[in-house]
């Protein structure tokens, strides 16, 4: 790919992600926020501490602790202590949380399927391979 190229098609596949996450999440609404469900994904792959939530998602620790209250007022959070320092509060998703969160993700991939049912077998294809290259350059 010629050089002069690059930062137009990093411009163009950026805007493009924004607008398909912003659709996808618009079209495929339920109760809870972009936020709330990003911190039900990074517990899904395990218990945290509220620090290592609030780094994870890049905001401060007061933000972490009002969408952590409303998940654990809502039973989609469990709240327990560090066994190793009391001092410390542990996050775990509950099953109620793992349940929300599978039905999220359906209701997103049922809005994305719908859009793709009028595709070709070949644009399809032309799908995959552009997730794909995606997946790679996500992967660095």
């Amino acid at each position: 790919m010629p050089q002069t190229a690059a930062p137009s098609l990093a411009n163009d596949v950026r805007i493009l992600c924004l607008h398909v996450c912003r659709r996808v999440r618009a079209e495929a609404a339920h109760e809870l926020s972009p936020r709330q469900v990003s911190v039900l994904e990074h517990l899904a792959d395990g218990p945290l501490t509220p620090s290592q939530l609030a780094e994870l998602e890049h905001v401060s620790a007061p933000s972490i602790t009002r969408t952590v209250k409303g998940l654990v007022a809502l039973g989609l959070v469990d709240q327990s202590r560090n066994l190793n320092d009391g001092r410390l509060r542990m996050l775990a998703i509950s099953p109620e949380g793992l349940a929300m969160l599978e039905r999220v993700h359906h209701a997103h991939d049922d809005w994305m399927v719908r859009q793709f049912k009028d595709l070709t077998a070949q644009e399809q294809a032309t799908l995959r391979q552009a997730a794909n290259l995606m997946n790679r350059v996500l992967a660095h």
